[in-house]
């Protein structure tokens, strides 16, 4: 076994507590991200790691493989790299979020490709280009630059680049900048370092884990694409999904 997908889900969440099992489609919401990750073609296995008898119930219910981790991990992470330890077969391991029920499979694909393509890089991840002033000044909306061989300089909250001379015009489809989505490939050997390492400076001051990585040194391949799915936040996050998913043949 070499490539495997690990779905870190827990029940609390101060947005929408219960995600994981809200089930208004038929289905719990996280059978929708297994499913999902099942549409891709190099995922060899896919596991939800999760702390929760009630969410390994429902993955146990719908013929998933679930994995129960420890209570206190602090993020997903860290969740995944308990998982991935226990594992020594695996090569790549995939970080997918358990509230994105709309992922593509040719995404994860794209993840792994990336890595695998770029032995220079410990990990890999995806961005979308931004073309609203809206999310470009979003805090909650992560923006990546890059550099011309495809690898992040930085990870921010606030609206990188800056635009000196003005932004472009975003009424004609211009790039402004580049979001970052939360879908990461790892080699096995480094998501167990990543794991142990304190946090950084730069991560606990912009509290993104991913700049713990850029500060120790290391290299993110950051892969592009055009449409991403849309992750479950909030309750209008959910009932946009719900009705998209009521309104196709399934």
């Amino acid at each position: 076994m070499e490539i495997i997908a690990v779905i870190p889900a827990r029940f609390a969440s101060t947005r929408l507590p219960g995600k994981p099992l809200l089930a208004e489609t038929g289905r719990p919401l996280i059978q929708h991200v297994v499913e999902a990750a099942q549409k891709a073609s190099r995922i060899e296995r896919i596991i939800v790691a999760t702390d929760d008898v009630r969410i390994a119930d429902a993955v146990q219910k719908f013929g998933g493989e679930y994995a129960m981790t420890r209570a206190d991990h602090p993020s997903g992470t860290d969740r995944v790299a308990e998982v991935a330890a226990s594992i020594p077969e695996a090569r790549i391991i995939i970080n997918l979020q358990g509230d994105e029920p709309e992922i593509r499979g040719d995404a994860l694909d794209l993840v792994v490709s990336i890595l695998e393509a770029d032995p220079s890089a410990s990990m890999a991840t995806l961005a979308t280009p931004i073309r609203s002033e809206a999310v470009y000044r979003d805090p909650a909306c992560v923006k990546v630059v890059c550099s011309q061989s495809g690898h992040a300089l930085y990870f921010s909250r606030s609206p990188i680049p800056y635009h000196r001379e003005g932004l472009p015009n975003a009424a004609s489809g211009a790039v402004i900048a580049y979001l970052h989505l939360g879908l990461y490939a790892y080699r096995r050997e480094f998501l167990l370092q990543f794991a142990s390492m304190p946090p950084s400076l730069l991560e606990s001051t912009e509290k993104l884990e991913q700049l713990r990585v850029l500060e120790a040194g290391h290299r993110i391949a950051v892969g592009i694409i055009e449409e991403p799915g849309i992750g479950i936040d909030t309750p209008e996050d959910y009932r946009g999904f719900v009705q998209r998913w009521n309104s196709q043949a399934h």
